[in-house]
């Protein structure tokens, strides 16, 4: 029989959580045929990915696989051979018991953030049996290190970012994609572009960039603001994203899974980290520049750590974003040798399916 796995995800913060576990929905069915549910609390958030999502219907079927509305009245109806507990979302309790007297046990994971920090290394792979039934959780963690689980990267998709990358036409000016929280420090940056010697033209999709942007300059955009076009785009599909990252010169991402399209895309890019208390958000971003800036020539990686942190703070934009531009060149060879370097491992979705293979 085809296996089953289940995928339960909690939306927290918009697109984030909801598009990590489609992507991996998707490519768990599509290269590796199982049979995937994905049980999702907030459809609307799924729909700007999946358009034909109909979001009056509790179970549909879309893009092989089946998605279910999680709520109070959600039935359990069959408990799957894998469970993936996105980012610590509780699985409901009549689920746990059902898993807790299948005759056959599960496999459950409890599928972590994305994180560079050196400790997520000792704890991928982690068992924590439960504390009153006769189950076991495994703690599985994305990550930049063969000590980790990889991160999601669909079948041919380096081969297909080539390929548009080398069919795209030379402009002359720089393109700019920007996808950030509504925190960002746009103002300094904003007229660092408008006064660039070269042209810029920077793409901006709807929601809180597009409503960012707009408080600074006003109106509706396009905005032509000197030698800075701003021009709005509408929500894009996944894949659709990744052309646009493979088609700028610049990428600004947020989150993680932009994030981690972004290193794909293998250009110069600039991450905005999830903001937390106690700038606890800080210590992830310098453990991932640390792992990241590996191999940089000082003065480029100085530059590079010098914006990442510019952007998170909003202190020294305007110089930061100019050392930036003047290392581009080191910083995008560099990039393509880290997207080369992450490749040659396995991607999240195969080496989930290569742990729990053993369990199930």
């Amino acid at each position: 029989m085809q296996p089953h796995w289940d995928i339960f995800c909690r939306v927290i913060d918009n697109y984030g959580d909801i598009g990590v576990c489609w992507r991996l929905a998707r490519q768990l069915a599509s290269e590796h045929d199982l049979r995937v549910r994905l049980w999702v609390d907030e459809l609307p958030s799924l729909q700007p990915f999946c358009p034909a999502l109909d979001l009056r219907a509790a179970r549909q079927h879309l893009e092989g696989v089946e998605i279910v509305l999680w709520n109070e009245s959600a039935a359990v109806d069959g408990v799957a051979d894998v469970i993936i507990e996105a980012f610590a979302c509780e699985l409901p309790a009549a689920y746990v018991q059902a898993m807790a007297e299948s005759k056959t046990r599960p496999c459950w994971i409890n599928l972590e953030y994305l994180t560079a920090e050196a400790w997520a290394e000792s704890c991928h792979g982690l068992a924590s049996p439960h504390p009153s039934l006769p189950l076991v959780k495994y703690f599985f963690f994305p990550g930049f290190s063969p000590a980790t689980a990889g991160l999601l990267r669909e079948a041919g998709l380096l081969a297909k970012r080539d390929q548009e990358i080398a069919q795209k036409e030379l402009g002359d000016a720089l393109e700019v994609s920007l996808f950030c929280y509504d925190s960002a420090p746009l103002g300094e940056w904003l007229e660092s572009l408008a006064n660039s010697p070269q042209a810029v033209r920077c793409y901006v999709p709807p929601g809180k960039p597009l409503a960012a942007v707009s408080a600074h300059l006003g109106g509706a955009g396009p905005w032509q603001h000197g030698n800075l076009r701003f021009e709005p785009i509408p929500f894009l599909s996944q894949q659709e994203y990744d052309r646009l990252l493979w088609r700028c010169d610049i990428n600004f991402v947020r989150g993680e899974d932009s994030f981690v399209r972004a290193q794909w895309a293998a250009k110069p890019f600039v991450w905005q980290i999830y903001p937390q208390a106690e700038n606890a958000h800080i210590v992830k971003l310098d453990a991932f520049l640390e792992r990241y800036c590996a191999g940089l020539a000082a003065e480029a990686g100085a530059a590079l750590c010098a914006m990442f942190h510019a952007w998170n703070s909003g202190q020294g934009v305007g110089q930061a974003w100019a050392e930036f531009l003047a290392a581009r060149p080191q910083i995008a060879a560099h990039n393509a040798n880290w997207a080369k370097y992450l490749a040659q491992r396995d991607d999240l979705a195969t080496a989930l399916v290569k742990f729990c293979a053993s369990k199930v």
